[in-house]
């Protein structure tokens, strides 16, 4: 879509929505976040010079550190140029005071390190101790067919690889990287979305479908920070297992996508084949997984309505999360407290994809002032940010 059309349709855009129980809810809903969001702007490419395509993690510098600068924002690429999945190798920043991206880092596509190569993902987060933490979920071909169990790769400041963690439990580092970062200690969430996915041309008997596969997991990793050294990995844990996972030749896979951490312990998850919100209890310091019952994991906080497979999802004011849909180009509020949906707002609108932004929406980070957000659009290699 040209800019001048995107314009036009942003400045359309709706920002309150009806409940999916009923628009006669609507009026009773308390003010939310999206209602003060107005403006949607591209505010840079995220295709460096080698041509990796498909935004995927957006992430927030925390302060001046290495070559990295407080405020940047980090971008993932999971494409290669030829526009394969799971073999982008390269992670962008863009800065806010130039107004332009950078290159920070890139891996040959076939790091041994990393079982099956690279193909960077919505797993990233960028500790206080200066270290840079990013999920791959490799393929050789852009499918399910030839993926890796992948690896989580650690970065220094400079943007120089460091080392590579990898193991049984480390299958496809999917979704958002929730933490606790305490300096020299770390508590990272990382969901784990390819176990055992076969190709997306292999279909169950009964469904024709690709099949479903409900083993995908949520890892808790307890990291040591020792000054001036890489993390150490000092235990690994399963808190959650069940989320429903399944290939897909146009969105690689179905999986867990979205982690928000509550202060409280809650580990909040989007279940992107389910449709829905989930909560994990007790997720920091809970010692055995929270399992699959009546067709879901964990406490199920919203599902269906506004949801159209959720995928990454972030804090907003007033104590709501932000989910990005991924099969059109709308965000969601929801209130997890009151277990409600309380908006939805087009942030892409672009016609090209019907529905319009189907396929576009990843990651997201909250703006420095608190007042909007970045997010990243796949169709036009972009980072772009909604404000006030």
């Amino acid at each position: 879509m040209r800019p001048t059309m995107r314009s036009i349709l942003s400045a359309l855009a709706f920002v309150g929505a009806a409940w999916a129980c009923g628009s006669q809810h609507a009026a009773a809903a308390p003010k939310g976040f999206l209602e003060t969001i107005h403006r949607h702007m591209m505010l840079a490419s995220t295709s460096p010079g080698n041509g990796d395509l498909n935004p995927y993690a957006v992430f927030l510098v925390p302060q001046d550190m290495g070559v990295l600068h407080k405020d940047e924002v980090m971008v993932t690429n999971f494409n290669n140029i030829t526009n394969l999945q799971g073999t982008g190798t390269t992670l962008v920043v863009y800065s806010p005071a130039t107004k332009t991206s950078r290159l920070f880092a890139s891996v040959p596509p076939n790091l041994a390190a990393c079982p099956g190569g690279i193909g960077f993902t919505t797993a990233l987060t960028i500790l206080k101790s200066g270290w840079v933490i990013v999920g791959s979920t490799p393929s050789k071909d852009g499918t399910t067919g030839t993926k890796g169990d992948g690896c989580v790769l650690v970065f220094d400041a400079n943007g120089t690889f460091t080392e590579a963690w990898k193991g049984p439990l480390i299958t496809g580092p999917w979704g958002d990287i929730a933490s606790i970062d305490n300096g020299d200690s770390a508590v990272l969430f990382i969901s784990m979305a390819a176990a055992g996915l076969p190709a997306p041309d292999v279909r169950d008997p009964v469904t024709h479908y690709p099949p479903i596969l409900h083993n995908a997991t949520v890892l808790r990793m307890n990291l040591r920070i020792p000054s001036g050294q890489p993390p150490v990995l000092e235990k690994q844990t399963v808190v959650a297992s069940g989320f429903a996972g399944r290939a897909d030749r146009d969105n690689f896979l179905f999986g867990p996508t979205g982690l928000a951490l509550d202060t409280d312990g809650t580990l909040y998850v989007t279940d992107g084949y389910d449709e829905e919100v989930t909560a994990i209890d007790n997720a920091v310091n809970r010692t055995d997984p929270v399992t699959r019952q009546n067709d879901a994991v964990g406490r199920v906080i919203t599902k269906g309505g506004l949801l159209n497979w959720p995928l990454a999802m972030i804090w907003v004011p007033g104590h709501h999360l932000l989910v990005a849909n991924g099969r059109n180009g709308q965000v969601v509020e929801i209130d997890p407290d009151a277990k409600k949906q309380i908006y939805a707002q087009w942030v892409d609108s672009d016609q090209a994809q019907q529905p319009p932004g189907n396929g576009d929406l990843f990651g997201l980070a909250m703006t420095p002032d608190n007042k909007g957000f970045y997010y990243v659009e796949d169709d036009m290699n972009t980072l772009n940010l909604s404000a006030p």
